[in-house]
C-alpha cells in the first residue's frame, strides 16, 4: 500500500491539469433537456434483454493466458453455478434473474463475481422492486442488510437512509457507478420506474470512488437500452388519492449495415395526488430517453438523459411528548400540516445528462469513459414547527425559514483494464483516472419569533408570506469544490485464492465565495491516500470466506455551524471479515460479516438548530450482518436480512457525550420478504407476497434519556397475470400502525408511514 501511494503522489504533476479541467467540467452551460413528464411511484417492470456482448469480429487466436488454464477453469466448472434461465447472461447493468444476482460491479468496477468479491455487496434487481412496489428509492432499500431506511419516515422530499448505523444519503448516492453528492438543500431525485437494479457497497468506498462515505454506498444502475422491442405502460392510485401513469418504450432502431447498431428507450411517469399529511401533495414528472449505438463489435456507446420536476412541501418537525409519548390531549394526529399552505411549498427541477462509452482495444485490454454533468435548483420555503409554546393548549412555535439551492456536478472517469497472466497468477488490473466538479449556491434563512404558533387541533392557516425581519442565521455562499484522482487496482487469481490490492490518491480544492460579492471567504486545499486490501477464498463446496481492511477519505463540502469555516475532511476505517455461501445446485446465497468502522470528523445536527451542523470526534461502529436472498423454485423467491451493531461516539470534545448513541439511530434491523406465484394449474399467473420488517429501538436526544421505540411493520402484495396483464395490489405497513420513525431532537421527531394500498395495472405488447 506505501508503495503504491507513493507512486500515485508522484502523480502530482498532473493535479493542476486535471482540476483545471474539472473546473471546466462544472462551469459548462447547463444542459437543457426537456421537462415533460414524471416521476414517483413504483411501476410493475417486465422482463428485458439488454443488448449484451457480441462475438468479437476480427479473428484472433485463442489467447495463451487461456491455454495455459485448462485445470483452473476445469476446477471453476467443478464449482456450485447457481441455475439461471435458459438464454440469460448477467452482465453488471442489466437485469437480474428473479431477486439474484450472480455479479455486480460496485465493488471492483469490473465485472466480477458477487461470491469472488471481498466485501458486502447486496444488489435488489427490477423483479423484486416490481414486486414490492416502492413509491421511491429509500424504500427500494428496506429489505437490506445493513441499511436503515426512510430515516425521517413519510418524507416526500429526499431519499434518507443509514448505512452501518450512519446517513449515506448525502456522500453516498451513485447512479451508474458516478456520484452524486448534496449539501444543503441541493438534493437529488432518482426514479424507481428508471433503476434496472440498485447495488450497495457496504464499508469505505474511497479507494474506488474518491470521496463517498466510509460505511458504503448506493449505486442505481439506470434501464438501458434493450436489444429487443419493449412496449409497456402501467397506471396505478393508492388509498390517499395519489395516482400515476408510465411507460417504458424501447428496442432497436433500422439501420444500414455500415452505421452498426443502434438501440433505444425511453422511460416516464407522470404522478400526482396527496399523501397522509394534510396539504402536502407528491406531484411528480418525470422523463429519460436514452439510445445506445454500436458501430462494431468491440465498441459501445450509450447516451443516458433525464429531466424530472417535484412539487411538494416540507416534512413535519414534531416534539417528543405528542407523538412518541402522549401529551395532556393525547397525540399529535399524524395528518396535521404544521406550516401554511399559503406559503409552504418543496420544489426540485433536476435535469442529467451522460455517457458511457467502452471499447476493446484487444482481447485483454479494455478501455472505458463514463460521464454526466447534472444541474439541480431546490426551493425550500416553510413554516417550520419548533417545540412547544404551551403543550396544555397543543400549542407549537414555528420558526421562519427560507432555502433557494442551486448546483451543478460534473463527473469524467477514465478506465484501462487489462487482463494478463504472471505465471498460475490471473491478474486483472484497472488504472483509473476521475475529475469531479461541484458548485452549490446556497441562499438561507432562519428566524425564530415572528410566525405566530399553531394550534394542532384548530389549526389557523392563511397567513401569508411573512417577510424576515431580523433573521439570526443567514447564509449566502458560493461552494466550489475540484476533485481529482488516480487509483489502481489488481485482482489476482491464484487457484481459489482471489486477492484484491486496490489503492487511489485525490487532490481536492475547495473554495467559499460570498454570493453578493464575489469575494473569497475561505478556502483550503486537501490530498489524501486510500487504501484497501482483500482476500477471499472460494471453496469447491460453495463456502467463501474472505477477509478485508480498508480507509477512506472524504472531503466534505458545508459549514461547521460553531466555526462557520469550511468542514474538516472526512476519514474513516474498517475490518471485516465474513462468508458467503453459495449451496450447490441451489440458485442463491447466504451471507455473514462482522466489521469494526471509524468515522472520524462526522457532520452532526445541531441539537438547537436541526438546520445546521457540526463536527464531532469519532463516530464507532461494531456489528454483525446476515443476508439471504434465493430463487428457491420457479415459484418461490424470498430475501433476509438481519443487522445488529453498537454505534457510539468514541471520542468528542464533549466528554459526556462519549459512550452515548447518536440520535435517530436504531442497532437492530430485522426483516424478510418472500414471493410465490404459480406457474402450472388454474391459479397459473397468480401470485402473493408478504413481508415483516423490524426497526430497533433510537434515541432522540444526544444524552440518550429519550427513547424511541421499536416497531413491528408488515406488508402485502397480491398479483396476478394473463397473458399481455398484470394486476397487482400492495399494501405498506398492513396493520395501520401509529409509529415514529425517529427523532434527530426532543423538537425534531418524525412519523413513519401509515397503511399504504396501491392498486395497479400494468400492459406490455
Amino acid at each position: 500500500m506505501q508503495l503504491w501511494g507513493g507512486a500515485l503522489n508522484s502523480l502530482g504533476m498532473l493535479r493542476s491539469a486535471v482540476l483545471a479541467t474539472a473546473s471546466a467540467w462544472v462551469l459548462m452551460p447547463q444542459a437543457s433537456l426537456a421537462q415533460s413528464s414524471a416521476q414517483g411511484g413504483a411501476q410493475n417492470i417486465p422482463s428485458v434483454t439488454v443488448t449484451a456482448p457480441e462475438a468479437r469480429r476480427r479473428p484472433a487466436a485463442t489467447p495463451q493466458r487461456r491455454a495455459t488454464r485448462s485445470s483452473v477453469q476445469t476446477a471453476d466448472r467443478n464449482k456450485p453455478q447457481p441455475r439461471r434461465e435458459v438464454g440469460f447472461v448477467e452482465t453488471p447493468r442489466g437485469p437480474v434473474n428473479g431477486y439474484v444476482a450472480g455479479r455486480s460491479s460496485s465493488g471492483t468496477k469490473t465485472n466480477t463475481p458477487i461470491m469472488e468479491t471481498p466485501q458486502s455487496v447486496s444488489v435488489i434487481g427490477a423483479e423484486q422492486i416490481r414486486d414490492q412496489k416502492p413509491n421511491k428509492l429509500d424504500e427500494v432499500l428496506r429489505y437490506t442488510a445493513g441499511v436503515r431506511a426512510g430515516t425521517f419516515g413519510a418524507d416526500t422530499r429526499n431519499d434518507w437512509w443509514l448505512i452501518r448505523g450512519f446517513k449515506s444519503d448525502d456522500i453516498g448516492l451513485f447512479l451508474d457507478g458516478m456520484q452524486l453528492f448534496y449539501t444543503s438543500y441541493a438534493s437529488w431525485k432518482l426514479q424507481t420506474p428508471n433503476m434496472e437494479r440498485v447495488e450497495v457497497l457496504r464499508g469505505p468506498s474511497a479507494v474506488l470512488y474518491g470521496g463517498s462515505s466510509p460505511s458504503g454506498i448506493v449505486n442505481v444502475i439506470s434501464k438501458m437500452p434493450p436489444a429487443e422491442p419493449i412496449r409497456y405502460i402501467e397506471t396505478g392510485v393508492n388509498n390517499f388519492g395519489n395516482a400515476y401513469i408510465g411507460f417504458d418504450f424501447g428496442g432497436p432502431v433500422a439501420t444500414q449495415p455500415q452505421d452498426g447498431k443502434l438501440f433505444y428507450r425511453v422511460v416516464g411517469q407522470v404522478q400526482n395526488g396527496p399523501t397522509q399529511v394534510n396539504f402536502t401533495p407528491d406531484n411528480n414528472y418525470f422523463i429519460a430517453p436514452s439510445f445506445t449505438w454500436r458501430p462494431d463489435a468491440d465498441t459501445t456507446f450509450t447516451v443516458l438523459a433525464s429531466a424530472s420536476k417535484q412539487d411538494t412541501r416540507g416534512i413535519n418537525f414534531l416534539p417528543y411528548q405528542g407523538t412518541v409519548t402522549s401529551a395532556p390531549f393525547g397525540k399529535i394526529p399524524t395528518s396535521f400540516f404544521v406550516g401554511d399552505p399559503s406559503v409552504d411549498k418543496f420544489t426540485r427541477e433536476q435535469e442529467m445528462l451522460g455517457y458511457q462509452f467502452e471499447r476493446h482495444l484487444t482481447d485483454d485490454l479494455t478501455f472505458r469513459q463514463n460521464a454526466r454533468f447534472a444541474h439541480v435548483d431546490v426551493t425550500y420555503r416553510g413554516y417550520v414547527g419548533n417545540g412547544w409554546a404551551d403543550v396544555n393548549t397543543a400549542t407549537l412555535n414555528r420558526y421562519n425559514w427560507y432555502a433557494k439551492d442551486t448546483a451543478n456536478q460534473a463527473n469524467l472517469d477514465n478506465q484501462l483494464e487489462y487482463r494478463f497472466d504472471t505465471g498460475p497468477v490471473r491478474h486483472t488490473m484497472l488504472f483509473g483516472v476521475d475529475l469531479r466538479g461541484y458548485q452549490i449556491d446556497d441562499y438561507q434563512l432562519f428566524e425564530v419569533g415572528a410566525i405566530p404558533s399553531i394550534n394542532v387541533f384548530n389549526p389557523a392557516y392563511g397567513l401569508g408570506d411573512i417577510p424576515f425581519a431580523a433573521p439570526q442565521f443567514q447564509r449566502n455562499f458560493r461552494i466550489t469544490q475540484k476533485q481529482a484522482g488516480t487509483y489502481v487496482q489488481d485482482q489476482m487469481k491464484l487457484g481459489n485464492f482471489t486477492l484484491v490490492l486496490s489503492g487511489r490518491n485525490d487532490w481536492v480544492e475547495t473554495t467559499q465565495a460570498a454570493r453578493d460579492t464575489g469575494a473569497t471567504v475561505a478556502s483550503r486545499d486537501d490530498s489524501r491516500f486510500s487504501g484497501r486490501a482483500g482476500l477471499i477464498y472460494n471453496f469447491d463446496n460453495g463456502i467463501a470466506p474472505y477477509v478485508s481492511y480498508a480507509t477512506s477519505y472524504n472531503p466534505i463540502i458545508g459549514i461547521n455551524a460553531a466555526t462557520n469555516r469550511l468542514f474538516l475532511p472526512e476519514t474513516g476505517q474498517q475490518a471485516e471479515i465474513g462468508v458467503k455461501v453459495a449451496p450447490k445446485g441451489f440458485d442463491g446465497y447466504f451471507t455473514a460479516s462482522v466489521f469494526d468502522l471509524k468515522r472520524q470528523n462526522v457532520a452532526t445536527t445541531d441539537p438547537v438548530i436541526t438546520t445546521l451542523q457540526n463536527q464531532t470526534g469519532e463516530v464507532t461502529s461494531r456489528g454483525i450482518e446476515l443476508e439471504a436472498v434465493a430463487n428457491a423454485t420457479k415459484e418461490l423467491k424470498f430475501i433476509g436480512a438481519f443487522t445488529a451493531y453498537h454505534l457510539f461516539t468514541s471520542k468528542d470534545l464533549n466528554p459526556a457525550l462519549v459512550g452515548k448513541t447518536p440520535t435517530n439511530t436504531p442497532e437492530m434491523l430485522v426483516s424478510g420478504w418472500a414471493d410465490y406465484t404459480f406457474k402450472d394449474g388454474p391459479l397459473a399467473g397468480f401470485g402473493f407476497g408478504g413481508g415483516v420488517r423490524y426497526i430497533g429501538s433510537s434515541w432522540a436526544d444526544q444524552a440518550n434519556t429519550l427513547e424511541v421505540p421499536a416497531v413491528v411493520l408488515g406488508d402485502l402484495a397480491l398479483h396476478y397475470e394473463w397473458q399481455n396483464w398484470r394486476t397487482a395490489l400492495n399494501v405498506i405497513n398492513l396493520t395501520d400502525k401509529i409509529y415514529v420513525a425517529s427523532c434527530a431532537s426532543a423538537t425534531s421527531c418524525f412519523y413513519g408511514d401509515r397503511r399504504r394500498v396501491t392498486a395497479s395495472v400494468s400492459y406490455k405488447w
